[in-house]
């Protein structure tokens, strides 16, 4: 476990509910030791993404003896809470700050082919949920624990128009594409007097 830690690929399973393929995404796989009488002893815990890339997502912390166990644990808490998160096409719908103890998330609406503009652990929780264009950065505290909960904090506290409309009782009415002005004439050329 010495060095950088390797993270395996993302596992596909089936979601019973709603029959759609869930992605498993380590985050962040994390050891610690307890030392006894006779050595250390190590635990780990493991952060987990699950999403079906439809606009349902969950995050699991999995705690056990071995790696294998705690992201099993993690995998299952995670499919056990997961959400559902308000999508426009395959961007957000509106900008949003969020902040989660230390951790402060930044996710900003973007243009189609813009992709993923994030770091690894924000990147996660996106690609889980759907998202394939978005502007984020992540502010003050690195704890991917946190981070983690700061993005999914953000995605929950996103609201179409429509539902604010219905919330506000107010009819969504349909704007039109404003017409283009007409092209001004060319202006004449000067005339030379001889």
């Amino acid at each position: 476990m010495r060095g950088r830690r390797t993270r395996p690929e993302p596992e596909i399973s089936l979601d019973e509910q709603t029959g759609h393929e869930l992605t498993e995404k380590v985050v962040f796989i994390n050891r610690s030791a307890k030392v006894v009488k006779g050595g250390r002893r190590f635990n780990f815990s493991a952060l987990i993404v699950v999403g079906d890339k439809q606009g349902r997502v969950g995050v699991g912390l999995g705690k056990a003896g071995e790696v294998a166990d705690a992201i099993r644990k993690g995998g299952e808490m995670a499919r056990s809470q997961m959400v559902n998160v308000a999508l426009k096409d395959a961007t957000i719908p509106h900008e949003v700050l969020s902040r989660y103890c230390g951790a402060r998330v930044l996710l900003r609406p973007a243009s189609p082919g813009t992709g993923i503009i994030a770091g690894k652990t924000v990147r996660a929780v996106l690609e889980s949920a759907g998202v394939k264009d978005v502007l984020s950065k992540s502010l003050g505290s690195k704890n991917a624990a946190n981070v983690v909960k700061a993005t999914l904090s953000a995605l929950l506290s996103l609201r179409l128009r429509k539902e604010i409309y219905e919330g506000r009782g107010l009819a969504l009415e349909r704007t039109q594409p404003v017409a283009p002005l007409p092209a001004a004439p060319a202006p004449a050329p000067p005339q030379v007097n001889a």
